[in-house]
């Protein structure tokens, strides 16, 4: 009984250890109670399980989670975050919070689980460790820590060897997707909950991607990660960089001198017959992080006046001092790529500043 990862309980903030599945404490029941909910068994293949509704005390009561590191020997949960459990509860208790998504549990012997055909009614006991968590640790321990109650779909397996627990352990985090981060970031506007930076980088992507005179037409791609294109989390990753440079501004603004700036940036890159690179994403982020550096020079020199012929007679002398194996290749860093053009853009200068000055 020494070993066991710790895991949050309400009120006083203490700890309390998880015991060992297989300890014999474990099948002596506190209360004795006796959990009987509505449940429908489903059969998939050669698999039956049952699904069904518990509230979360019951499952904060009934639900264990053994780890790696808590045993080497059977165990196969990751460590729990307790940071992700926190925030779970957060989001329960904004009181729009929703997680409708089931855990998936698998009944120990302890359990004495029984299910009734003729009424579809499941019976277990109400003692710690009935369960362990094949799929869901997080949101049970986070629904735990939560001020309010709430129902939980679950799905509970029966009689599964522990090779069973731990193949469907690896089935269900091995064959399920997760949604692609540039899916979320395109449809979190329908949600109406975008931060008003989020809304520019949205609306400045939607304009690079729509404008016909935009620099990146055909280029960018909206709510998944494609091969050749430049997405939305790259887009938006580099554009963050350089928020500082845009204050106050507003989306049409930011493309108005941003896309002149990049239009000059492909004619650069097309010197050395590399304008396809443009969608690499350290050269791209390397060349937005320049974009400063280059467009102070053109508001000196041109009074503000952020257009292609302006930008162009500053970046072009930059991109002919380039040698095209200084462009970026798989795997680069672009702070590396940035400093190294930016040491360039300073030393051109530099030299033509003593030549004509």
């Amino acid at each position: 009984m020494g070993r066991g990862q710790t895991v949050p309980t309400k009120g006083s903030g203490r700890r309390t250890p998880r015991p060992d599945v297989n300890s014999a404490e474990s099948a002596a029941p506190p209360d004795g109670g006796i959990v009987a909910e509505t449940a429908l068994l489903v059969t998939q293949g050669e698999h039956r399980f049952y699904s069904t509704v518990l509230p979360s005390d019951v499952l904060a009561a009934t639900c264990a989670a053994e780890t790696r590191q808590e045993n080497p020997i059977d165990g196969f949960q990751r460590l729990l975050d307790e940071r992700r459990a926190r925030e779970i509860a957060d989001y329960i208790d904004s009181g729009f919070g929703s997680a409708p998504s089931a855990v998936i549990l698998s009944a120990q012997p302890g359990a004495g689980l029984q299910y009734d055909d003729a009424s579809r009614t499941l019976r277990f006991r109400k003692v710690a460790r009935s369960f362990l968590i094949i799929d869901g640790q997080h949101r049970i321990f986070g629904f735990n820590l939560a001020k309010r109650r709430v129902n939980v779909p679950v799905v509970i397996y029966n009689k599964l060897t522990r090779a069973q627990e731990c193949q469907l352990f690896m089935d269900v985090n091995t064959k399920q997707r997760p949604v692609p981060p540039e899916l979320l970031l395109d449809i979190r506007r329908l949600s109406e909950s975008e931060t008003e930076a989020e809304a520019l980088l949205h609306n400045v992507f939607d304009l690079f991607c729509s404008r016909d005179d935009s620099a990146l037409k055909g280029l960018l791609s909206p709510s998944e990660r494609r091969k050749g294109m430049i997405s939305r989390v790259t887009f938006n990753a580099a554009l963050k960089a350089i928020d500082g440079t845009f204050v106050e501004a507003g989306p049409l603004d930011v493309y108005r001198v941003l896309n002149p700036y990049l239009r000059a940036c492909v004619a650069g890159l097309k010197l050395h017959e590399a304008e396809a690179n443009i969608v690499n994403p350290a050269l791209f982020k390397a060349l937005l992080l320049l974009f400063p550096d280059i467009a102070e020079r053109v508001s000196e020199r041109f009074n503000g006046v952020y257009t292609l012929a302006n930008f162009e007679a500053l970046s072009q002398p930059f991109f002919r001092r380039l040698k095209k194996n200084e462009l970026p290749k798989p795997g680069a860093g672009h702070l590396a790529l940035y400093e190294h053009f930016r040491k360039t853009l300073a030393a051109g200068f530099a030299l033509k500043l003593w030549l004509f000055g």
